[in-house]
């Protein structure tokens, strides 16, 4: 089985996230500014909310998506919104790409709120959901 861990993070936290989920996976974390180079099972992919919506970064990774890829998992952080999931689904569903309905999403440092998040307890959180979605994966 193929497995891809790709993020994009500018303060951090979801780079944090996305180390927990390669370590789990064994796979190296990469950024997105890594495509793609092989047909990929389940690609793990990381973003977070800015300014109600996901960077451009990521948006021009997904659409420079050329290789076969069985399924994403989002995983997120968020200050406010819960979750990059709808925002990434429907960029997914313009390419054909299957979104697994499951998501790891958790709160991450902004200013003054949520110092510190993802903090380890997320960190072990996220790994503990990436081996489930890998466990359950023919």
């Amino acid at each position: 089985m193929k497995v891809e861990v790709r993020y994009y993070s500018r303060g951090g936290n979801t780079e944090k996230l996305a180390r927990a989920i390669a370590d789990a996976a064994g796979v190296p974390a990469l950024t997105v500014s890594e495509p793609l180079t092989e047909d990929t099972d389940i690609l793990f992919l990381g973003s977070a909310v800015y300014a109600a919506g996901v960077d451009d970064e990521v948006k021009k990774f997904i659409q420079g998506i050329d290789v076969k890829v069985g399924r994403v998992v989002n995983f997120s952080t968020a200050a406010f919104i819960k979750s990059t999931y709808k925002t990434v689904e429907r960029l997914l569903r313009e390419k054909d790409i299957p979104m697994d309905p499951e998501e790891f999403a958790c709160r991450g440092a902004f200013a003054f709120l949520h110092k510190g998040r993802p903090d380890e307890a997320d960190q072990k959180a996220a790994a503990a959901f990436a081996k489930r979605i890998l466990e359950k994966t023919p």
